[in-house]
């Protein structure tokens, strides 16, 4: 799966990472026997996730671009008090999509990247 991550702590090697599939967010902490990766608000990442207690886990994360999505978790944050407010109440069940739209004039570099990678 791919997802963007939204936070990260770095020190304890914790992240929290939005889904391609929009679903629940998904929880990332380093365990002890895999390679060290460092991750940061914003980065592209692909993973593999279990669930355990209707959460989610990452595992093996791997960085596909750094930085691709900066404003993303910005953008998520100031679109849930806007919805919220709107309706006067928050409304459980109903959701706002928000693209992963690359920012204008990086699609082109990272793709051509992300291509360049995948032929190796």
């Amino acid at each position: 799966m791919f997802g963007v991550v939204l936070w990260s702590d770095g020190q304890d090697n914790k992240a929290v990472i939005w889904c391609e599939d929009h679903g629940d967010l998904a929880f990332y902490r380093q365990e002890e026997n895999e390679a060290s990766v460092a991750l940061d608000a914003g980065d592209w990442v692909e993973f593999d996730m279990s669930m355990d207690h209707n959460l989610r886990f990452v595992h093996n994360p791997r960085l596909v671009a750094e930085g691709v999505f900066p404003e993303l978790p910005e953008a998520l944050e100031s679109a849930a008090p806007r919805k919220a407010a709107a309706s006067g109440q928050a409304q459980r069940g109903s959701a706002e999509i928000i693209p992963f739209a690359l920012a204008r004039g990086r699609r082109d570099v990272q793709r051509a990247e992300v291509a360049q990678k995948s032929a190796l």
